[in-house]
């Protein structure tokens, strides 16, 4: 069997070897973690983009078994932003020269709410003068919608598949004919087609999860040949059947380490594409999203909901922030990026290289 070094210095790895990369510990797990970091720095630089994060509605169709604001969950207090609440959280993005913003929400399928994301497109592309980059995260959408928030300006779309294995992914989720693997699938192949930065990402330590299926997860980035990728540990929700940790779960100190290992193995595979420190990572380790980009990661959200809605938007617990107001995230954000050697990329949109180079733009 090849050793750590023997597979790092491999361009293309086999499942067999990402086990092995995913099961390194000690000094092999921090040569696979620098060696990461170096060549972030050589493909796509020291900068880290910004991504201001608007929870635009905790209001949502599905019934994840692992998700905080699941439609099942009745302790949540539901709300949706207001038009002007979404545009002035735009306004702070612009100002503070944050590049890009990222609306996210539950997921919702009615006209009332495809027309909404539609107006808010064209008017944040407005009041920016077409200089804030918009990426969305809501689900699953007909190809109709996704071509009309396309047309309207939106530009990158994050969905995640959670696990790219079917097994395990109606593990995860209700089995009601609502939320099935090939649906999530057609729905990325959808975005992937009609021309967005496409990206995705998966939960990791989640229950009945192996080391082969994030092994496949990694693989399954490179098939699909994914943009951007946002993944983090799984960390449970009192509120919802995934409340305690399953019999067999990692610790959330092996979970984070095994998130690390995650994003770095994925910068070698794919040195060009732009991957998210996931806020989860925080939610363990206070230095968790300046752990990641050490390993490997160039992109940051910071959250840009009003405050007195964050401690509604609760996908999981120990959510970090929830108690912060959009401007005390800039200056401490600066400063714990400085530390990881690393610079905001302000003013820019910060998109794929890997994309970029694709459509030879």
């Amino acid at each position: 069997m090849p050793t750590i070094n023997e597979i790092l210095e491999q361009k293309l790895f086999s499942k067999d070897n990402l086990i092995s990369l995913l099961k390194a510990e000690g000094a092999d797990g921090l040569h696979l973690l620098q060696k990461a970091g170096e060549l972030k720095l050589q493909t796509v630089g020291n900068k880290v983009y910004f991504r201001g994060l608007i929870e635009l509605s905790n209001v949502c169709e599905k019934d994840c078994l692992y998700c905080g604001i699941r439609r099942s969950n009745s302790k949540v207090n539901r709300y949706n932003l207001t038009d002007e609440e979404v545009l002035e959280a735009a306004r702070f993005a612009y100002r503070e020269r944050y590049g890009s913003i990222v609306i996210q929400s539950g997921e919702v399928t009615n006209e009332t709410f495809v027309a909404r994301i539609e107006r808010l497109i064209t008017k944040i592309k407005q009041l920016s003068g077409n200089k804030l980059g918009i990426t969305l995260s809501l689900g699953e959408q007909t190809k109709e919608v996704y071509c009309r928030w396309f047309t309207a300006g939106a530009h990158r779309y994050l969905l995640r598949i959670e696990s790219s294995n079917p097994y395990l992914y109606q593990k995860l989720h209700p089995g009601d004919g609502n939320h099935t693997y090939e649906q999530r699938l057609e729905a990325l192949r959808l975005i992937k087609k009609i021309g967005y930065q496409t990206g995705t990402g998966v939960m990791i330590g989640t229950p009945f999860q192996t080391l082969e299926d994030l092994a496949g997860d990694l693989l399954f980035f490179k098939d699909f040949d994914i943009d951007m990728v946002g993944m983090g540990p799984f960390i449970e929700h009192d509120d919802t059947p995934f409340n305690t940790p399953h019999a067999d779960a990692l610790p959330l100190s092996a979970r984070f380490n095994l998130s690390l290992k995650m994003v770095a193995i994925l910068r070698l595979m794919m040195p060009d594409i732009n991957i998210a420190a996931t806020t989860a990572l925080q939610a363990i380790d206070p230095l968790g999203r300046e752990k990641a980009v050490k390993a490997g990661a160039n992109i940051i959200m910071p959250n840009i909901t009003p405050g007195t809605y964050r401690n509604n938007y609760l996908l999981y617990n120990n959510k970090p922030c929830t108690d912060e107001e959009p401007e005390q995230c800039t200056g401490c954000l600066d400063t714990r990026l400085a530390l990881a050697d690393s610079e905001i990329g302000y003013g820019e949109w910060g998109d794929s290289k890997h994309f970029k180079e694709n459509k030879n733009f």
